[in-house]
């Protein structure tokens, strides 16, 4: 398991955005290739279209108007009205489309980063906090849609444009172009220096975030706790220091934003003084390839020109943070699975319960093992009890049985069947796991029984719910099963909690009970009513117990106490305690 970072501890992502990643935004565009083409087409129409009106005004000024041919002249103002619609049109057609297709692939990338966050192993979620998660799949990937929808075909349109506008000015006047690239080139290139020094600070802005978000995420899940133990003052203190981070760094990027406008400015300037200075030079000399309308067209053709390379420095100050949040929800999206199906993994069913821990060495951390060389063999049917300090290794255990992590060194199986030989979706079936602190989801209590059998009628639901004599509580309220709960099922107390969670994996009926402090919430009369509803559910089935109640696990077929890295005693209860070693003591 990483170390865990927190709200206080800024993410380093070494990977930086580069062709192959871009080559992955690209895999997200080829499905909508055809509105590419369709895109690319009109653009191109709309652009070349652009620059045939500032040559009907050359002709309107040279020829209409020194002729006074105002039949001439009528034409020339219808042609250039059907012009501006088809350049309205193809514009409004191709920015829709490209808007559609922006949305699209925002839209496939949110769902992928869903579903990777369900494969993503547990050393993810455990090596950060869960607000620096939520920022990457929430504000970053707004960022993206908002740049996929808004700049993107705006960029691709400018583009167009320059290299269009540019071969008109060229066909026109060499020596005037060269002057406009003259200034446009230098200007480019210190908006790029510029961009490139907002660039390497947009990380640590983008880091600056992720920790306040991920501070504000953990305040609201422990509204409680800051009530109870007056923290209102101090956590205000922690999130105006965060917030002021993340200020003062993004100050530094608008001052540097702030420059751009300047650069662009002066460069165009310089550049149209020059202009206006070398044509009047060519017309006052003669030149008869400058007349007043070529002047005229030559003027129009630049702010067709300027507009676009403005825009264009403006988008690539967008960029530079979006390519800055690319690398977090590519980071995301391409973090190793860890633990999936291995090719030709089989399912199992109808399974008799053998658990076998083969020589299994296991670490969260390199440096230090939790288990070294476990070795336990459990037949079908026995309920095994887990106890012993914390820390020590029991939850790891079960872990490794689940395969919520893969052991390091030797294998657990199931039935002589390898855990990561089997297919994830067959072995969390067959294997069931009420965890110390249930989580319930917003919806019925009916909902929640079913959770994990989506398929279960009404009427197996309530009878699971009976099973754990859980229903007289849940009729308690106005709506009995039918009771909305709110987000972690705030509005029941934590036994109440945990006895739909029970009626839950009831309702699953896995061939593997794990019971995990699975009635450490539980006030004593319910967890004797429990344990009565335990001798049915647990008959015929393998059941693994962590509990630090020792009346749950009196009754246990086996009892290990784990510690030291494995097990350093076992035996049934009366065993142990005969015994007088470590079990003894926590009795």
């Amino acid at each position: 398991m990483a170390k865990r970072n927190t709200y206080f501890q800024d993410e380093v992502i070494t990977k930086k955005v580069d062709i192959k990643q871009l080559g992955k935004i690209l895999r997200y565009v080829l499905p909508y290739k055809k509105i590419v083409i369709l895109v690319a087409v009109l653009m191109l129409i709309s652009s070349f279209v652009s620059m045939l009106s500032p040559l009907l005004l050359r002709r309107i000024i040279n020829e209409v108007v020194a002729n006074e041919d105002y039949r001439e002249l009528a034409f020339i103002i219808a042609g250039m009205s059907v012009l501006a619609i088809i350049e309205t049109s193809t514009t409004f057609i191709h920015q829709r489309q490209t808007g559609i297709m922006g949305h699209k692939v925002i839209a496939n990338i949110r769902q992928d980063i869903f579903y990777k966050l369900q494969e993503l192993p547990f050393d993810y979620f455990d090596s950060r906090p869960d607000g620096k998660i939520v920022v990457r799949v929430t504000d970053y990937i707004n960022d993206l849609a908002n740049f996929f929808t808004n700049f993107l075909v705006l960029l691709l349109v400018y583009i167009v444009k320059i290299i269009i506008v540019t071969f008109f000015m060229l066909s026109i006047s060499p020596q005037l172009t060269g002057v406009v690239l003259a200034a446009v080139i230098p200007m480019m290139a210190c908006v790029f220096a510029l961009r490139y020094s907002i660039r390497k600070i947009f990380p640590t802005h983008r880091a600056k975030i992720s920790n306040r978000t991920a501070f504000l995420v953990e305040s609201i899940m422990g509204e409680k706790i800051i009530k109870s133990y007056n923290r209102e003052e101090l956590n205000t203190e922690i999130y105006k220091d965060l917030h002021s981070q993340s200020l003062k760094v993004w100050l530094s990027i608008v001052h540097r934003n702030e420059l751009n406008t300047p650069i662009v400015e002066i460069s165009w300037n310089l550049g149209v003084i020059c202009l206006y200075g070398i044509a009047l030079s060519m017309i006052l000399n003669g030149n008869a390839s400058m007349d007043a309308g070529t002047l005229v067209v030559f003027t129009s053709y630049m702010g067709l020109f300027s507009g676009p390379i403005t825009q264009i420095a403006f988008i690539i100050q967008q960029l530079a943070q979006v390519s800055s949040n690319l690398e977090q929800v590519f980071d995301t999206i391409d973090y190793p699975a860890g633990i999936e199906n291995a090719p030709g993994a089989v399912s199992i069913k109808n399974i008799q319960g053998k658990v076998d821990f083969n020589h299994v060495t296991f670490s969260y951390d390199e440096d230090e093992p939790v288990l070294k060389d476990f070795d336990l063999h459990i037949q079908p049917g026995s309920t095994v009890a887990l106890v012993g300090p914390t820390g020590a290794g029991k939850t790891t255990v079960i872990n490794l049985l689940t395969r919520f992590y893969d052991v390091d060194e030797g294998s657990v199986t199931i039935d002589g069947t390898d855990v990561r030989n089997i297919s994830l979706h067959s072995l969390r079936k067959e294997v069931g796991v009420l965890m110390q602190d249930p989580f319930l989801f917003k919806g019925t209590i009916l909902e929640n029984i079913r959770y994990g059998r989506p398929d279960a009628t009404d009427e197996e639901c309530i009878n699971a719910a009976r099973l754990i004599h859980a229903e007289e509580r849940i009729l308690q309220f106005k709506d009995g099963y039918n009771h909305q709960l709110e987000e972690r099922g705030q509005g029941l107390s934590a036994g109440e909690k945990q006895l739909v969670s029970f009626a839950r994996i009831i309702l699953k009926d896995p061939s593997i009970i794990i019971l995990d402090e699975a009635t450490s919430s539980i006030d004593t009369e319910t967890e004797q009513l429990i344990k009565q509803a335990l001798d049915v559910i647990l008959k015929d089935k393998t059941a693994f117990m962590v509990a630090h109640r020792l009346s749950t696990i009196r009754n246990a077929d086996l009892i290990l106490y784990i510690a030291d890295q494995g097990i350093a005693e076992s035996g049934t209860h009366q065993e142990l305690m005969e015994l007088k070693g470590l079990y003894y003591q926590l009795n």
